[in-house]
């Protein structure tokens, strides 16, 4: 792999990072039980991709 395919692989690691870092943070936060809190943080480290955009659509709550 050439650098910059190098660079841009880590430029992306280093995002879904912080988003998933974000999103634990927010869970913690939130008014759930300790145990809804726990399986969300485990859900989202363990599958960082797929775990963070499943609690983007179905774990923030929204409020109008």
């Amino acid at each position: 792999m050439s650098d910059a395919m190098n660079y841009f692989a880590i430029a992306i690691t280093v995002v879904v990072v912080a988003l998933d870092l974000l999103a634990i943070i927010s869970v913690f936060k939130s008014d759930r039980t300790v145990g809804a809190k726990a399986l969300w943080a485990i859900g989202i480290a363990l599958f960082p991709v797929l775990g963070l955009l499943f609690w983007l659509t179905a774990g923030i709550r929204r409020t109008q």
